[in-house]
Order: C-alpha cells, then structure tokens, then sequence
C-alpha cells in the first residue's frame, strides 16, 4: 500500500515515546502515486490502443461504458464507511444506533464469550476462584450447547437482517392493493380504510425500509428463540424420555405454559388446538420454522425454498411411485411429523443440531474469532500494506500485492465477498491507476479473494466440516490443500504477470511504497499468532479448538504489550513479566501449583523442571495481559509507536467515549485495549451469525437423507447415471457444486453435496475421500465469482466502476486453473501429498520421500506439471508470452495445459467414450501412461514458448506504438 504519514512527532523508531498526540494514529496518502508505466522496458509490441487479445473481448456497447467522470471517480481509493456501508448493502444488514445497536452488541458479546468459555474450558460451566473457591453452574450435553449455539446465532439474525423493506416485488404488488380499492370504492369506504389500517399495521410489525430498526415480529421471532434454548437447558431429563417414547408422549403446551396456558386453549377455542399439543413437538416446530426464517433474511429466499423442500419431501415424498422409470428410486416409505420433527431438532446426529452445528460449535465458530480479533488488531492493512511494500514495485506491481493481500486476508476473513470489499477498497483503485482496465482489476482482486477460502492454516469453514465428514485431522487437511492452494495463487500472478507484460504496465512509484524492512520492524508480532497456530496445528498435534484458543490468547497478550510498550515502559514491562513468569515456574517447581494457589496455602506434588516450565509457560499469556494492564492503568495516555488498532476499533473506543461524555476515554490505552477486544467479540458473533444459520438449515438435508433412508436410493440413481464413469461423476459433482453456490454459502453447497453426492463418489471410484471433499469445497468456491451469479465479483465490479458481468467473466477466466486442478488432484492423489487410493489413502511420510521410484513419478512431475500447466492455462487466457499469440496457437497452449496438469481427464474422456461406442475398454491406469502424457504437454508446451521467444525476438510481430495490432 501506499505510504503512510504519521502525525506531528512520529519517528521511524519504535522505541521513540516522544512527542504530545497520539502517535499511534496514522492517515493515508490521499494524492494519486506516482505510477511507472513502462515496466522496465516496455516490450516492442506493446499495444496499447487495444485489449482484443484477451480472453473475452473487452469492447463495450456505448449503452454499457461508463462515462469518464464515474471512471475518474473509481480511481480514488473508497473510504473504510464506504466499503463497509458496500458490505452491509450486499449482506442486507441493518445500520443500527442508539439501545438497539447496544443490546446487539451485548447479544454478539455474550456469544463469543460463551463459545470462548467452551473452547477454553470444554462444556463444564465451572471454575475455581482466588478466595471464593469453586464455582460450579453445571455442564450441559451436546445437545444442549448446539442449542445455545443456535439460539445465538437465531436471536441475531432477527436483530441484523429485517423481515423485509418493502422494496421487493411481492411488497410491491401488495402495495397496490390499497390504490386499487381506493379506486374502485372510495377513499373513504370501510373496506379501503381497513386495508389501510391493516398495512399501517403490517409495516410497523414487519417492515423496515431503510435497515435501521428492530421491529416487533424481529423482537418475538428472538423471545421465541431463546425459548427454544431454555427449554434444551432446563428440561433436559423430558428430552431423555422423548428419545424413547416420542414426542407426542411430552406435556402439551398448556400443562407447560401453566398459567399462561390460557392463552393456548383461546388459541384452541377458535378452531386450532394448540392446547393439546405436544410442547417439545410444538417447540420443535417453531424452532425449524424460526431457522428457515433466519435463513431466508441472511442467506435468501433460494435456500429457504431448497432446504423447505426437504423438510416436504420427507412427509410427502412416499407418494412417489417405486415403479416409476429413475425417479422411482426417490421414494420413501410414509412418516409422521412428529418422527420428523424429532428427527430434525432433538438429534445431534443429523438435523439442525447434528455434524454441521457440532462442527461450528467446535471448530468454525473460535477460528471466526480469531480472525476478528487478527483483524481488529490492525492486521489486516499492516498485511495490505506488507504485500505492497513486497511487490508493488514491480511490472504489475498493483495487481500482484492485490493477489498476496487477498491471501493474507483470507487467512483472517474467510469470507469472498467480505474480502473482496476490504482488500478491493485499496487495490483496485490503485491497479486501475496503473493502467488495469476496470474490469481486470475487478476480476483480480474478486479472483485472489475467493482463493482465501482454500489456502491454509484458516481456509474457509468447509474445511472445518471435512474433519467430522470424513473423520481426518485437520493437520492433515492442511498438508494436502497447501499445494493446490499455492497453485491457484500462482496461476493468477501468472496472468497478472502476462497481462502486465503485454500492457506494458510497469509498478508504484519506490517513494510511495512502505520500506519493507521499516514495516517488518514495526509490525513483525502480526505474524506470530500465525506462526503460533501452525506450530500448535502440525507440530504439537493439538485439537483445532485448542489451537485456535491458544493462538487466541496470543492474539491478546501481543496486544496488551504493544499497548503498553515504549522507550520508558519497556524495560520496567519486559522485567515485571519476568519476574513474575519465574516466579511462576519456582511456584510449580516447588509446590506443584500456581503462584495464587501457593499464596492461598494450596500445595501439591513438586514438578520436575521441564514440566513446571511448561506449566509456568500455559500461564504466560494471562500474566503477560495482567502486567501490560496494570502499565497501562498506571500510564493511560503513554504513547505507543508500534500499536496500530483497525480503524473500527478505535472508532468504537471514540463512539463510546461520546455516550459517557467523556471524550478523553479514547486516548487512554486501558480502554482502548478493552474496547479492542469487545469490538472483536463483537465483530467475530456479528461474522459467526450467517455461517451457523447456514449450517443449521444445510444440516436439515442430511437430515432428511438419514431419516428416510433416500441415501443408498440416491447413491444407486447417481452410479447408474454416470454410467460407471469417473470423469462424468466429478462432471456432474462440479456442475452442481456450482449451480448450488451461485449465491449460497460455500458451507452449504458442501453440505449438501457431500450429503447427496459424496456416497457416490466414494463407491464409484478409487479416489481418495479427502480429495473428493476437496473437489467439491473447489467448486463451491468457484461460484462466488461464476456468472450469472459471480457475488464477489459483483462485488468488486462496484469498486471498480466496471461491468459486472464483464468481471464476473474476466474473473472466472482468471481463476480457471481452480477448475482444473480439482480433476488434477482427483485423479493424482500425488498433487495433495497423499499416497494410495480411495479409503486407504494417507498423507505422505518421509520414507514415502526416500522412496524415489514413488515419490519422483507419482508427487514430484505431477506436482511441477501442474506448476508448468498453468503458465499455459495463463497464456492461453491472456494470449501472450514473450509476445503476443495466435487463437491457434492458445487453442495448442490449452491442450498442453491439460495434457501437464489431469493427463487423466483426456484419457478417461476418450476412453469413456471409446467404451459408450463399444471401441475400448477401460482407460489403463498405469505411471507410464501418465508420465508419456505430460511429457508429451511438456513438449509442446516448450515448443510453443520456444517459438513465441524467438518471434518476439526478431520483432515478427511488433507494431509501433499506439497502432492496433492485426486481428486473427
């Protein structure tokens, strides 16, 4: 990123303190960089009065191309409201203020406070306290924590997304309704003035149409979901008895109500005997209406519609005939509600509360949180600023830290769309100044933010699911979808590059680029919570929750002593904590307990030395916050060089300084610090709240799958569709995957997959079962920037001022190479470091290394080809190398690439088609094969660059500067 210019007083030298403002505060560069445009030396051919040489054509129809004003206005890099109000618009959120904006933050707080309490401490609610002894609420069963976890997330859909605004095209038709009878009776009928009164009452009970308050219907909607939590909480010995007899066997609503029961039988007297019903039965009704209604406000009315589906099918669905030609193998025998109710809310197996929700309890929910808090702490723009500060000088310098940037925030958000708006927000403006068209930028930055789901240590919360879907360590996940993950990265800086070369685009200015060294000085701790969660991940082996939790506390404690450090404190601050970090270890070396436990005349055994050590270093992050906290509740307005809070941290410290009337709150650090870490409580609850509505409504198809038995029917209708292929069954897998994300969560386009077609994949082939679950999180991902429905690109299409659907293509076309290596790494486990075939597959040891008649042919050509393929793939895309191509020679370029990168596609393709016509048989899967096709791509591929070198070197196709080069 461009330079920063701190305030009046700020050195270069973290340990300055001097100086009487907030040093700690930064503004950035507001003028348009100077931009190199020729790159070096711009490559004779250069054209720069056409783009025809693109993979899609780039002429626009004067009804599409924006006027040169709104193309100056995309240039200017928008402000951190401005991408956040773009955010909200796409997420359909509410802007709230005053109380209602305060309780939300209480809800969202709560939240993350009770799924920090279980990924520290587990499910038992107890603790032992200096003085007071042990405190005890009792622990709570699974099921009764999923509920929790799902009433929060409930409770906070209600409040952030409202029911509607009006603006809709069924609101509207309704709308009309009232015209309509004033027209015809009068505007003073009974009729038309009931009508009236009937919508005034409808728009105070449900309509919000500016997003900005919380309505009656939102307010029972949250009252009924909270009591669906309760009733899990406290009448947990009922729910053990419903397991057995049923639910129909529970107490009806109005034994339940008591005396509120009376208003059950006035329901009752007007025909619907809501008295005699089932509480539980009626509970669970609500509680599975309550998530599609969630679902249908925060993820849309299409997923609503497809999980409703479900939910009928599984009444209805054995009306379908067992005779019937294909479909026939749909039918289910006939089931009650109320089996199907206890099925999909009081299971943990399967349902609302089953895999998916344990999944995010577990594991998503605390890695969401981390990421609000990495991102809170200004991680997030001291990475933007890192990428640039690496790249940004180079030919296409823009575009290339726009791909690294994008990387380094997917490790925090997870999120495309959230990812392409934050990132997008400064590079894309900055990639269009340097001679990007609008469109290219758009689809870079839309491109490089969809990759962030699939490149490790976070990725995205998919890959969270794979560890209960198939029942492999996370570690692991790690290790296969790293070199996937680095191709798909390569292969954007690859056109990018190309794209660069044959534009002529050179990099930013070195005086407006942030000193690399200078910026590691200053913000060198950024990258410690994720050497941390790495080391925990693979080295240590610790569970996900565990490790994130660890890595969370990290977060903190960095915090804490940025917050308190400088020339004057640090001494005092570093010598405290060691002190007290001695005193600590000589506590349990001694005595076998805490410091505190010791003071309290608690002791026990002695540990040995390296055991008290490690149980002293558990103990650091905590000591290190506490010490750092007394500095900065002794010091309130030190100044701290080195912290750079997110923006909206301290927007939120300045905001609630202006509630107490007490302004000068935001300059303390104690309370900075504090706000800091409510405001990611808060961010991480607010983020968490799409992801487990999505797994709670997803969780209902599987669901519906395991109750009525339809996934052996379904497993059967897919084999014989595809006929035994293999290439057609990952066809048919990469088609829906795309079909169903366009615009759906990539979590719930897995999980529905997985459900439907992942028995299939895992019976009908040899392929590993951790490559087919990547195989489809791949193309889940994809969607986001696929026409018609690309939302990330979409999204940054409205950044750059640019076609959207013109970048949601541009965008697809650049990210190609992420459909293609998905078929690499299915049919050569080698690429994910994974060795052998379907269940018995595993990720490679180094014996497999030493073993060089397996590792060389099976993991390292493969793994190359790939590398080497998507240098192909790129100029195939771009149409230029050294120079610019012919569509013949792009067309050769392809098939090279395809031939370096799944030699078992086109072999299984031919030979499935060979075996249709009844030419062949079987596709031989031998190495020798596979190693004679990419050999044979490899050569081609040498061939078509060597030729492109040497025609750029004799100038064959050079053009002068500014004239429009030949067209094919």
């Amino acid at each position: 990123m461009t330079k920063r210019t701190h305030d009046e007083g700020r050195t270069d030298d973290p340990d300055d303190d001097s100086g009487d403002v907030r040093s700690d505060q930064s503004v950035r560069h507001d003028g348009s960089p100077p931009v190199r445009t020729d790159g070096g030396e711009p490559p004779e051919d250069r054209d720069e009065g056409t783009d025809e040489e693109t993979f899609e054509d780039d002429s626009t129809s004067e009804d599409e191309a924006l006027s040169e004003e709104e193309r100056q206005d995309g240039d200017e890099e928008i402000s951190e409201e401005e991408a956040q109000e773009m955010l909200e618009g796409i997420d359909r959120k509410r802007s709230l203020t005053g109380w209602a904006a305060i309780v939300t933050s209480i809800i969202a707080i709560s939240f993350s406070a009770f799924q920090s309490w279980l990924a520290a401490r587990g499910f038992d609610f107890s603790a032992t306290l200096p003085v007071v002894g042990e405190v005890s609420l009792g622990a709570l069963q699974l099921l009764q924590v999923n509920s929790v976890h799902v009433s929060f997330a409930l409770i906070l859909a209600f409040i952030l997304f409202p029911p509607t605004t009006g603006h809709g095209r069924f609101a509207s038709r309704l709308g009309r309704i009232v015209p309509t009878l004033a027209s015809q009776f009068g505007e003073s009928h009974p009729i038309t003035r009931g009508a009236a009164e009937l919508r005034r009452f409808v728009r105070w009970l449900a309509v919000d149409p500016e997003r900005d308050r919380v309505t009656p219907l939102d307010i029972l909607f949250a009252i009924l979901a909270a009591a669906t939590a309760a009733y899990m909480v406290m009448e947990w010995q009922e729910i053990q008895q419903l397991r057995v007899f049923g639910l129909e066997a529970g107490r009806t609503v109005a034994e339940y109500l008591g005396p509120l029961g009376i208003v059950a039988e006035a329901i009752s007297a007007v025909g619907i005997p809501l008295a005699d019903i089932s509480y539980p039965f009626f509970l669970g009704v609500v509680g599975v209406l309550l998530v599609l209604e969630a679902t249908r406000r925060s993820l849309g009315f299409y997923l609503m519609v497809i999980v409703a589906s479900f939910i009928v099918y599984a009444r209805w669905g054995f009306l379908i005939s067992p005779d019937m030609p294909l479909i026939g193998v749909l039918s289910i025998p006939e089931g009650t509600w109320a089996n199907i109710i206890q099925n999909l809310w009081y299971n943990t197996e399967n349902g609302v509360f089953g895999i998916p929700v344990t999944v995010s309890v577990q594991f998503i929910y605390i890695f969401i949180l981390f990421g609000a808090f990495l991102e809170m702490s200004g991680a997030g723009q001291w990475f933007i600023d890192l990428a640039y500060a690496s790249t940004g000088t180079r030919k296409g310098g823009p575009a290339k830290a726009s791909i690294l940037a994008s990387g380094f925030m997917g490790t925090i958000s997870g999120s495309s769309i959230a990812n392409t708006v934050t990132t997008g927000a400064f590079t894309i403006p900055l990639m269009k100044r340097s001679g990007y068209s609008p469109e290219f930028s758009g689809a870079v930055e839309s491109s490089a933010s969809s990759g962030g789901q699939i490149l490790p240590p976070v990725m995205g919360a998919a890959a969270f699911l794979m560890i209960e879907f198939i029942g492999v360590p996370f570690a692991d996940i790690i290790i296969a979808a790293t070199i996937p993950a680095i191709v798909f990265f390569f292969g954007v800086w690859v056109m990018v590059h190309l794209e660069a070369t044959r534009a002529g685009i050179g990099g930013l200015d070195p005086a407006d680029i942030i000193d690399i060294r200078t910026h590691l000085t200053r913000g060198w701790f950024y990258l410690v919570p994720l050497i941390l969660l790495m080391y925990y991940l693979l080295v240590e082996r610790l569970t996900v929750a565990r490790s994130a939790w660890f890595t969370l506390i990290a977060i903190m404690a960095l915090l804490s002593v940025v917050s308190a450090y400088n020339k004057r404190t640090r001494v005092p601050l570093v010598g405290t904590i060691a002190v007290i970090f001695l005193a600590q270890f000589g506590a349990y070396f001694t005595t076998g307990v805490g410091i505190l436990d010791a003071i309290m005349g608690e002791s026990g055994e002695a540990l040995g030395f390296v055991d008290a050590m490690l149980s002293a270093a558990g103990s650091l992050g905590i000591i290190v916050i506490f010490v750092s906290l007394v500095t900065m509740l002794l010091r309130p307005h030190l100044e701290t060089p080195l912290l750079q809070l997110d923006d909206a941290a301290d927007e939120a410290s300045e905001r609630i300084a202006e509630v107490v009337s007490r302004p000068s709150l935001a300059d303390v650090k104690a309370f900075r610090y504090v706000t800091f870490i409510g405001k990611s409580m808060d961010s991480g609850a607010r983020t968490s709240t799409e992801v487990v509505v999505a797994v709670a409504a997803a969780g209902i198809i599987p669901g519906v799958v395991s109750a009525t038995g339809l996934g052996p029917n379904l497993t059967a209708l897919i084999k014989a569709v595809a006929g035994g292929s293999i290439v057609l069954l990952l066809l048919f897998t990469a088609i829906a995957s795309i079909i169903l994300g366009m615009g759906m969560p990539t979590t719930v386009t897995y999980i529905i997959l997985v459900s439907l077609l992942g028995p299939a994949i895992a019976q009908s082939s040899d392929i590993p079962l951790l490559a087919a679950h990547l195989f489809i999180l791949y193309f889940g991902v994809i969607a986001d920037i696929t026409p018609p429905v690309a939302v990330a690109a979409y999204a940054a299409s409205g950044i750059a001022r640019s076609n959207p659907f013109r970048t949601g293509t541009k965008a697809f076309s650049l990210s190609l190479n992420k459909a293609i290596v998905p078929f690499a790494f299915a049919l050569t486990p080698g690429i994910l470091l994974l060795r052998g075939r379907g269940e018995a597959a595993r990720v490679i040891t180094g014996a497999d290394v030493a073993e060089l008649s397996y590792f060389v042919p099976e993991v390292v050509i493969p793994v190359l080809g790939v590398f080497v393929g998507v240098i192909g793939l790129g100029v195939t895309v771009i149409g230029y190398l050294y120079t610019r191509t012919t569509r013949v020679e792009r067309g050769l370029y392809a098939i090279s690439a395809f031939l370096l990168m799944a030699p078992g596609l086109l072999l299984n393709a031919v030979f499935d088609l060979g075996g249709a016509l009844g030419l062949v048989g079987a596709a031989p899967e031998t190495v020798i094969v596979d190693l004679a096709m990419r050999g044979a791509g490899g050569l081609l591929f040498g061939a078509l660059a060597l030729k492109n070198r040497r025609e750029a070197d004799q100038g064959k196709r050079a053009t002068p500067s500014g004239t429009p080069e030949p067209t094919d």
